[in-house]
């Protein structure tokens, strides 16, 4: 009798479905930040994730479901760089500005214009940027009730010193793709300046904070 020979291939691992679901939405997120909203296709997700096109729409059968889902996940993650916990309420805010004017936002920048635009034509996507800006308010109004109380900040209305400085952020991020940057200190310290004017710090305060702390 002769020899028989087997052959063994190593089994091909299932994921669990919720752990394919973030793999496919991290991955979306990641190409909504570095590539924008647009190229998040269900071919370009499957493509990163070296599967096949019909496993994405197993998870999300409508491209737009993605995209939304995406933005949110992005919006989210970036959040948590965005608004430190740790602090007192000035070190926090001062951190908030400092991550903005060094640049690292620019990438949310990108993607919140981006997502304005496109929620012209995609009322989900639109009803996602409420519920995403909504947040950022709460996070920033809470840092600037707690410097209140603190005695960091001077008595002011919270919530129309959070818009302030959210205009100012979304004011400076209107020039995001611009092929030429502008380095003039007033377009780069437009969010500081705002913020020291509306809560009643010092000029140069928050840029004295961060310094502290290098």
């Amino acid at each position: 009798m002769g020899d028989v020979t087997s052959s063994t291939s190593s089994p091909r691992i299932r994921k669990q479905p919720e752990e394919r679901r973030e793999e496919i939405l991290g991955c979306a997120a990641e190409i909504a930040i570095n590539e924008g909203l647009e190229r998040i296709t269900l071919r370009a997700v499957a493509a990163k994730l070296g599967v096949q096109p019909g496993l994405i729409t197993h998870y999300y059968p409508v491209a737009e479901d993605l995209v939304v889902a995406a933005f949110a996940r992005a919006a989210v993650t970036e959040r948590e760089q965005f608004f430190p916990a740790d602090g007192s309420p000035l070190e926090r805010l001062a951190r908030f500005v400092h991550h903005i004017e060094r640049g690292a936002s620019l990438p949310l920048a990108r993607l919140w214009l981006n997502a304005r635009h496109l929620s012209r034509f995609s009322p989900t996507l639109d009803a996602e940027l409420q519920v995403q800006d909504a947040l950022d308010r709460d996070r920033l109004t809470q840092i600037i009730e707690d410097g209140i109380t603190a005695g960091d900040f001077r008595e002011v209305d919270a919530e129309t010193a959070c818009i302030r400085i959210l205009i100012a952020v979304d004011g400076g991020g209107s020039y995001v793709n611009s092929s030429s940057h502008s380095d003039h200190p007033a377009h780069k310290r437009v969010v500081a300046d705002v913020a020291e004017w509306t809560l009643g710090l010092v000029p140069g305060a928050l840029g004295e904070v961060v310094a502290r702390e290098d």
